[in-house]
């Protein structure tokens, strides 16, 4: 037996919706049919089955009443029955036979010696035509003895009707069936109307002729549509960074460049001491000019499907600080587990905890702690030291953007500002404090989950 052809998941999904609820609708038809015809059946066995059986207990009764009289028990036909009664029967008492209709006693009689009791049928043909007989088979037990009982009802040219009603049920059917493919078929291009202003959309975006895509897609698409955005944003802020970090690199180093040229090319002037430190001091501020831009640049941002491992990346920062820093002492509080991840690019969760514990090392006396918490569902990051703080009044210019790190209190300056520049990418907040030992105290959030 072939394999039943597999929908291709990357066809039309008007297609492929067409493909799966047409067949189904036909199915459930068909079913629906086949199931009238069961219940219609059942209903008219039901129905005459029933008034056999009470003409069968009115036969019953009439021979009780014969016999009570004193007399055999006794059928009369004529024009009592003629009124009231409407089917064949046959009555069999020890040696007499009574059978009404004339022209159905062979079948009766045939019915009367059966064994069986209840309803039961008899195929019959007559005039050129075949019939079936219903038929109820009853035995009572008399004074005089065993008397059989059977009533019986032509029942071909009800079912005929049946058969009739039945398949004008199919041509009702075969018009609903009609209706309800035309219904799938409106609803399904009705639903993705919706997904073809998304296609329209990203056809204009990449023709530049929109910046975003600001459609309000069905709610299974917003996720994609959200994500799309979220992925153009971030390409233009990366633009925008290295645009601004050449603007500045430009703007920065081609003074400080032009006037160490002018110095060398001075055949008149000689490099004395005092020149050479002031080249060196130039070129140094121009290196750290160079290295704070670049390391604007790696920023990556909020990205769907990038994670980081807080704990194993805290503990590899606070062992490389340590190195760097022996005369002061990390340690690392958290009830994190080792595997929990957390929505936000190792590069930048790197780049913040790094420049976190890098500025509080430098000016910590002796010891720098670093608390990783989760606080309904937000990762809380604390990072303290016992150095000698900031002045609460200088507290709200921490971290501000542009500033740089000559104009900020000394040792809290252009990292602090590319954590805040950070952490607010992905939606998160800051808060510089006043630690306990008396120190710099730095907190911040994460949200669980990625902020379009």
């Amino acid at each position: 037996m072939p394999s039943m052809r597999r929908i291709d998941p990357r066809g039309s999904i008007r297609g492929r919706l067409l493909s799966l609820l047409l067949p189904a609708a036909v199915v459930l038809m068909g079913a629906a049919w086949v199931v009238h015809e069961l219940l219609l059946q059942r209903m008219t066995d039901q129905f005459l089955g029933q008034r056999l059986r009470d003409e069968v207990g009115f036969l019953e009764h009439q021979l009780r009443a014969s016999e009570g009289d004193g007399e055999s028990p006794v059928i009369s036909t004529g024009t009592y029955f003629e009124q009231v009664f409407h089917h064949a029967f046959a009555i069999r008492m020890g040696g007499s036979e009574t059978a009404e209709p004339e022209r159905w006693r062979p079948a009766l009689r045939t019915m009367l010696e059966r064994d069986e009791t209840g309803l039961i049928t008899h195929d019959v043909a007559q005039d050129g035509r075949s019939g079936q007989l219903l038929g109820y088979r009853s035995q009572v037990a008399l004074e005089q003895g065993m008397a059989t009982i059977v009533v019986a009802e032509d029942v071909s040219a009800l079912q005929a009707s049946r058969q009739a009603l039945h398949w004008w049920t199919a041509a009702v059917f075969a018009v609903l069936l009609l209706l309800l493919v035309l219904a799938i078929w409106f609803a399904i291009r009705q639903s993705l109307r919706s997904v073809d202003h998304l296609g329209q959309a990203l056809e204009e975006l990449h023709q530049g002729q929109r910046e975003r895509l600001d459609v309000t897609p069905p709610e299974e698409f917003r996720p994609l549509v959200a994500q799309i955005n979220q992925l153009l944003e971030t390409l233009d802020q990366r633009l925008k960074r290295s645009r601004e970090a050449l603007a500045n690199l430009s703007h920065s180093l081609r003074t400080p460049i032009t006037a160490v040229q002018h110095i060398l090319e001075d055949s008149d002037r000689p490099l004395d001491t005092p020149t050479r430190q002031q080249l060196a001091q130039r070129l140094g501020s121009t290196v750290h000019q160079l290295e704070a831009e670049l390391r604007r640049s790696r920023y990556a941002g909020a990205q769907a499907g990038k994670s980081a491992l807080p704990v194993p990346q805290a503990r590899d920062l606070i062992w490389m600080l340590g190195r760097l820093h022996p005369d002061c002492a990390f340690e690392l509080d958290t009830l994190l587990n080792e595997e929990q991840r957390w929505p936000i690019e190792e590069q930048d969760f790197n780049e913040i905890l790094g420049n976190l514990l890098d500025n509080a090392a430098k000016w910590a006396h002796r010891s720098v702690r670093v608390s990783l918490t989760e606080t309904n569902d937000w990762l809380e990051m604390a990072v303290l030291d016992d150095g000698p703080g900031v002045a609460p009044e200088n507290l709200p210019e921490l971290g501000t953007r542009g500033l740089r790190l000559d104009e900020q209190t000394p040792g809290h300056g252009l990292g602090l500002a590319i954590v805040r520049e950070l952490v607010s990418r992905y939606g998160g907040d800051v808060r510089f404090e006043t630690a306990s030992t008396g120190g710099l105290l730095v907190r911040l959030w994460l949200p669980p989950v990625i902020q379009v």
